[in-house]
């Protein structure tokens, strides 16, 4: 800490490798704590360490980092643990912004956003309270004056150019001679001789020395480059320790985006769309919302507390299960049919299905990275163990007994058109429990709706559910890449570049089988292993087959992904 401190007001370029390795490890650590997978915590720490000449070698699990920082003369070692994990789209997207940020202004080249604007407006004005939306005004309104002022400039030179050759025609003309077209000499047109064109002279000095008379040939250069370096330079020392630990700080203490209630509400319209996807009817959909919503509301009220996750899991879903079971039973007084429809409930509990650590787990796997994927995959495991054991204990108390959703006779058309509008509102919820910010939920959703509804459908034509997953995933890679491409190549805005993560898992979070799994613990309570095994393993290959096809579409489109380097 007195090496940190020592250096805390200089460039961090000059710093040593005590505050360089701060820097680097704290980026990590919150990518980490905002649910990514372990290869995209390296890499953004890879990225931050590159300009300082700093090589890492770091150790990432669920919940620790253990980095080697060295800059070959010294070398240091950290180890930082969370207290949790959790998920948060919007600080992944903001830390590959202070990335480029960072990258940028030590003189090097932005890697995720082609537009350098966008990251330092952002990242400058983090505490503004309106960040995101305000600096991407602020960046694309620079843009677009420094593109009217380049036409401007054209438009003047083109000017410049038409007055000179007009007025060198004139002086020709009344000198006797035809104006020479570019590359002829001068010839006469009037008179006894043409008069001689005179050789151009060409000055060629040697290659980085000149005479004393001809200073002039490299000043114009040496000036530019000059001009580039001190800009270099003035990035380079713009960046202090402290200034880069402080956007760091304004990243860590963003508040949410969404208050409990909005979140609470978030929750419930994703969950009575999950229903209408599984299934279910207009019965079904108002418990899960019901159910939902309260549920979710109370699991960000208990979080602010920082209790245990797991405990909170328990709280929360046998919470919903009751709010869902009670709203049918007072539409029961009016209406006898709202008591038959006892599965509602299990749709009143998805919303706390882990689809990002299960996602990045799979994904962790597939990078050969078995230690933070197995942790993941046992995180997630017990989160579905006291998610599912809650509400087989309500189920038992209250006497339900889910048979599944009758089917609702729909008109095939009219069937996949609400599927597209319930996917997308679905996906849209869900991103909204990760905390992204709008314009990123409604990419994410429009993904969503169109993956999910083609499985979907494809399944009612007989494809087996599991290859259908498959290929939504893999779908939902490739137009995620396709979106992030054509952002690159200037045919979006720039400003809608996000990365892939925050657009894959949510669009696919909707087609992990939480049906499924519930039924098979449901089914296990019961002691009817045989019928538990069949529903676990049903629940098992959809899952396995999420990963593999986000990893495809990655292994497709990523040349990091496709060759082992």
């Amino acid at each position: 800490m007195e090496d940190i401190e020592r250096d805390w007001d200089k460039p961090v370029t000059e710093a040593g490798i005590a505050a360089k390795a701060s820097v680097v490890v704290r980026v990590g650590m919150l990518d980490l704590g905002a649910g990514t997978g372990s290869f995209r915590v390296r890499e953004m720490m890879h990225r931050i360490a590159y300009p300082l000449g700093v090589h890492v070698r770091a150790d990432v699990n669920l919940t620790d980092i253990e980095a080697s920082c060295t800059d070959g003369h010294d070398r240091i070692t950290e180890v930082v643990d969370l207290p949790t994990t959790g998920v948060n789209t919007e600080r992944i997207w903001l830390l590959e912004h202070f990335a480029d940020w960072f990258n940028v202004n030590l003189g090097t080249g932005a890697m995720y956003h082609t537009k350098p604007s966008i990251s330092e407006e952002l990242v400058e004005h983090l505490d503004a309270p309106d960040a995101d939306g305000a600096s991407i005004m602020r960046a694309v309104e620079h843009d677009r004056k420094a593109a009217e002022e380049a036409s401007d400039a054209r438009q003047r030179a083109e000017r410049y150019r038409a007055i000179r050759s007009t007025l060198e025609k004139a002086w020709f003309e009344n000198a006797g001679y035809v104006r020479p077209e570019r590359g002829d000499g001068p010839s006469a047109a009037t008179g006894a001789a043409a008069a001689p064109a005179k050789p151009k002279r060409v000055h060629q000095p040697p290659k980085g020395e000149y005479a004393q008379h001809f200073d002039h040939v490299g000043k114009a250069a040496a000036g530019a480059s000059g001009a580039a370096g001190d800009a270099a330079q003035a990035g380079t020392d713009g960046i202090t320790v402290r200034q880069a630990h402080e956007r760091l700080d304004l990243i860590e203490r963003r508040v949410p985006l969404y208050a409990p209630w909005q979140s609470g509400l978030a929750s419930a319209l994703a969950c009575a769309a999950f229903v209408f996807l599984l299934g279910g009817g207009v019965y079904d959909m108002v418990g899960a919302f019901v159910g939902a919503g309260l549920g979710q509301w109370l699991r960000r009220r208990l979080f602010a507390h920082h209790l245990n996750q797991f405990f909170v899991t328990f709280v929360v879903v046998a919470v919903a299960a009751l709010a869902c079971t009670g709203t049918l039973r007072l539409i029961g007084w009016f209406d006898p049919i709202a008591l038959q429809h006892d599965t509602a409930y299990i749709g009143a509990m998805l919303f706390v299905i882990p689809g990002f650590p299960l996602i990045t787990g799979g994904l962790d796997l597939a990078k050969i990275d078995f230690p933070s994927g197995i942790q993941r995959v046992a995180y997630v495991l017990c989160i579905v163990l006291m998610a599912t054991l809650a509400g087989w204990m309500v189920a038992s108390v209250v006497h339900l007994n889910p048979e599944g959703f009758e089917p609702l006779g729909l008109d095939p058309v009219l069937n996949g058109v609400l599927r597209f509008v319930a996917a997308f509102i679905g996906v849209w919820g869900f991103s909204v429990l990760f905390n992204s910010p709008q314009r990123m939920c409604l990419v994410a959703a429009s993904i969503g709706a169109v993956t999910d509804t083609l499985r979907l459908e494809l399944v009612d034509r007989g494809l087996a559910p599991e290859v259908g997953a498959f290929l939504g995933a893999l779908l939902a890679g490739l137009l995620a890449s396709a979106w992030r491409s054509s952002v690159r190549r200037g045919w979006l805005p720039p400003h809608l570049g996000y990365p892939r993560i925050c657009l894959t898992v949510p669009s696919i979070v909707i087609m992990v089988p939480g049906m499924y799994m519930y039924q098979a613990m449901f089914h296990l309570g019961q002691f009817d292993t045989q019928q538990a095994l069949d529903w676990a393993f049903r629940a098992f290959m959809i899952i396995i087959c999420l990963p593999i096809g986000l990893a495809m579409a990655r292994v497709i489109t990523d040349k990091s992904w496709r060759y082992d380097i």
